[in-house]
């Protein structure tokens, strides 16, 4: 390919730059991606302008990054980040350069970049391929190759490695030979670890984004980046689930890496929650002796034997706690982790036809109504991880059971029944109006009768809430 289209409005930013005498090009994934037929999003453009020249030349600027030559430009209603073409030093920091310095030419600026696929540039003005590399051959073979010695691309910022498996994951693309066997080296294991855990984040929350993240998780296993960062999923390999009642065909590990792929690739809380609802397992586990029913080891990772069947009572519970400690350690935000652990905590519900309605209540108030389909989307994912087949939603009683949960649930919606205290048709002082005083005994009576509504809806009606309160009142008194 010798040239990619550009969008009109870079056309014109390129013609500002032309005018004042400096060059601009269209770099990284959004030349990759044209050269792919992906449609691509976000713009980076490198130029041989200084920040200060950029920040003359355009009206509305942004200094986001300028200490590394980066200022973010705001142009035909877009946030253009505009790069001065430069050459990097070591990042001892596993985050920024020691040191940058200003280039003349793109293919300067191409030569610091990490792989072959992202060091193509495009001018700007009418998308000609600037390609020193050979990236295009490598997108072509679908091949991830560093530029230059890998040892050297790694050393010089730890985050390369994790990025290889990142796009070997998005892309479906393989690493190339030399470049992969690097990884596993001490000294690149090491620079791996020095990087700030937030950078590591973000390109963990990406990879979890892929079509199948599956692939990149046995990569991040098998070079030991995951160790390195999450060792807790260590004990899940080789943590047997399958026994006779043919629940599961995978070790612990494989069904929570199969599970992610299963969740909706848009939704990264029920992503992240298919990847650790069972991480709990193996603290838990407990291997009994399928005639007598009687224990006889806790070891997570005794041999498969066909004379016995797995336990895993509370795992949710030892779950929760286990992925709470993970997230905090790698920085997701409190919004998340709460969101996280409360659908591994409620992932176990066994719904079945027998349930009451009052039950369907009392698990939709459990569960909180605003969280039922990241639940729902969490137990099909988890179907879909125990044998790494899409879910069936024909002749399957589990998903017969949870289509029937769900259109129980939007009848009691439908029905508007209380579903919570500020549902009640009396509050607080509505009771303190018929004598009963503030304080500790308001908010009993007032949960008694939220459970009284719960089991008889009828009831949510002010005077007949007041009677029994008037009665309450006098029995707690």
């Amino acid at each position: 390919m010798k040239h990619i289209k550009i969008p009109d409005y870079l056309k014109k930013m390129s013609q500002i730059f032309t005018d004042a005498g400096f060059d601009s090009h269209l770099v990284g994934g959004a030349v990759r991606d044209s050269i792919m037929g992906i449609p691509a999003h976000d713009y980076d453009v490198a130029t041989n302008a200084t920040p200060q020249q950029v920040t003359d030349l355009f009206k509305k600027v942004i200094p986001t990054g300028i200490e590394h030559g980066t200022v973010t430009v705001l142009f035909a209603g877009e946030q253009i980040e505009v790069t001065t073409f430069r050459t990097e030093s070591d990042y001892s920091d596993g985050r920024h350069p020691d040191k940058v310095e200003y280039a003349g030419k793109i293919e300067e600026d191409l030569s610091r970049r990490d792989f072959t696929m992202n060091a193509i540039a495009a001018r700007l003005s009418d998308g000609v391929i600037v390609d020193p590399y050979g990236g295009q051959d490598d997108i072509k073979a679908k091949v991830i190759r560093t530029v230059g010695i890998p040892g050297e691309r790694f050393m010089e910022d730890g985050l390369r490695p994790i990025r290889a498996l990142r796009f070997a994951a998005q892309l479906k693309f393989s690493i190339e030979e030399n470049t992969y066997k690097e990884i596993f080296k001490p000294e690149i294991q090491n620079k791996i670890l020095s990087i700030s855990i937030e950078r590591f984040h973000d390109e963990f929350v990406k990879m979890l984004k892929s079509e199948k993240p599956s692939a990149g998780l046995k990569l991040m296993e098998e070079t030991g980046i995951l160790k390195l960062f999450i060792p807790e999923f260590e004990i899940c390999r080789g943590c047997i689930q399958g026994d006779e009642r043919g629940f599961h065909d995978f070790d612990v590990l494989d069904h929570l890496f199969y599970a992610c792929d299963g969740a909706p690739k848009d939704n990264s809380i029920v992503r992240i929650a298919a990847l650790f609802h069972d991480i709990g397992k193996p603290a838990v586990k407990r291997i009994l002796d399928a005639q007598t029913k009687q224990e006889i080891s806790k070891d997570p990772c005794t041999q498969a034997d066909s004379n016995q069947i797995y336990t895993f009572y509370n795992h949710e519970s030892a779950g929760t706690d286990i992925t709470e400690k993970i997230m905090k350690r790698l920085k997701f935000s409190n919004d998340e982790i709460k969101a996280v652990t409360h659908l591994i905590k409620e992932h176990m519900f066994h719904y079945e036809s027998n349930w009451s309605d009052a039950a369907v209540r009392r698990f939709i108030i459990r569960a909180g109504y605003e969280n039922l389909n990241d639940l729902f989307d969490l137990r099909v994912a988890d179907i879909y991880g125990m044998h790494n087949n899409p879910v069936a939603f024909k002749n399957s009683l589990t998903v017969d059971n949870l289509v029937e949960l769900k259109d129980r649930i939007k009848e009691i919606s439908d029905a508007q029944n209380a579903l919570s205290l500020k549902d009640l048709k009396v509050n607080g002082k509505d009771l303190m109006n018929i004598g009963i005083p503030a304080g500790k005994q308001i908010g009993i009576i007032l949960n008694r009768l939220f459970e009284t509504v719960i089991d008889s809806p009828a009831m949510n009606d002010r005077e007949k809430l007041l009677e029994v309160a008037q009665k309450l009142k006098e029995t707690i008194g």
